[in-house]
């Protein structure tokens, strides 16, 4: 099966989770480990959800735990990305001065913030043991699967 093929699958299977549950935590569960069950380099995979004006805290996810349960706004990847309301694909950690490292063997990143009415709600994000594995095919898959999510928040 060709990676379009099972991001269709993924995206038919997380829009019928979504059209039949309400409940936030549960879908986005689903989504977590959908994805690093399904895709061969997510390896982890969770949302940050926002609390106050500028704090990020980790809500489901599928992977080894994190230390990083918490996260001010401008600190590491995910912290730049809820900042600056933009997308940050890191193709190697090791390059990047700003990285809170959940583990050594994370060599890549991809955050994507959530925004509903211009203001970041949450993000997720995605962890990988590859360097260089994310490619404009999973920015817009997982864009996609942001737009789908923002209505439970």
């Amino acid at each position: 099966m060709s990676q379009k093929q099972i991001f269709d699958k993924i995206l038919s299977q997380i829009r019928e989770k979504i059209n039949s549950e309400n409940n936030r935590d549960s879908s986005l569960q689903f989504i977590c480990t959908i994805l690093k069950d399904n895709v061969e380099h997510y390896n982890w995979v969770g949302f940050y959800l926002t609390e106050g004006a500028d704090n990020l805290v980790l809500g489901p996810f599928s992977g080894a735990p994190t230390v990083h349960t918490r996260i001010k706004f401008g600190i590491g990847i995910c912290g730049q990305a809820a900042e600056t309301k933009r997308i940050f694909i890191v193709q190697d950690v090791s390059k990047e001065l700003n990285y809170l490292s959940c583990s050594p063997t994370v060599k890549s990143e991809i955050v994507l913030p959530i925004l509903k009415a211009g203001n970041v709600v949450g993000e997720l994000d995605i962890d990988s043991h590859k360097i260089a594995p994310f490619t404009d095919d999973d920015k817009e898959f997982l864009l996609r699967i942001c737009s789908m999510v923002v209505k439970y928040f």
